[in-house]
């Protein structure tokens, strides 16, 4: 199979995924891989930090965060949109450990090579969005329908 993605620099922020090749719309990209840790655990540790507006965590269910600190993968590096050509869909297994569940990122169109990646981010706080967090959660995303920053509404 040929490898359809690669992560490089991006002009967004940091690094970030690009296409290779084309990538359909509907199409699985990748798994979004990393340590299976607790909210608990990953509370109590410095990776989650609020405060620094940048994360590899992903949260798997009311159980598990994944950790692409550890052990994770070149998803890791995709970026966030607030017009992305991707979306993270969590398949849940059907057995009896949540651990089980996974992320994958999917196209939600045709990509073609050269293009970067991105999906969004989805980042919810339960503390107020002050202007502050809003700052430190920028997007970078360059859309003409961004937002401004990476955290989703209050509803």
């Amino acid at each position: 199979m040929t490898k359809k993605i690669q992560a490089r620099k991006s002009s967004i922020h940091g690094n970030g995924v690009f296409a290779l090749a084309p990538i359909k719309k509907g199409e699985q990209v990748i798994e979004y891989k990393g340590m299976r840790r607790t909210h608990d655990e990953v509370d109590a540790d410095d990776s989650g930090d609020v405060e620094s507006g940048h994360t590899f965590l992903f949260t798997l269910n009311e159980v598990y965060v994944i950790d692409a600190n550890y052990k994770g993968n070149s998803a890791r590096w995709m970026n966030h949109s607030c017009e992305p050509n991707c979306q993270a869909l969590i398949h849940e297994t059907d057995g009896d450990d949540p651990a089980d569940d996974k992320v994958f990122i999917e196209a939600i169109r045709a990509i073609k090579p050269g293009e970067e990646l991105t999906y969004n981010y989805g980042i919810t706080l339960a503390e107020r969005h002050t202007p502050r967090l809003k700052k430190i959660w920028e997007c970078r995303c360059g859309s003409k329908k961004c937002t401004g920053t990476m955290l989703q509404p209050k509803r």
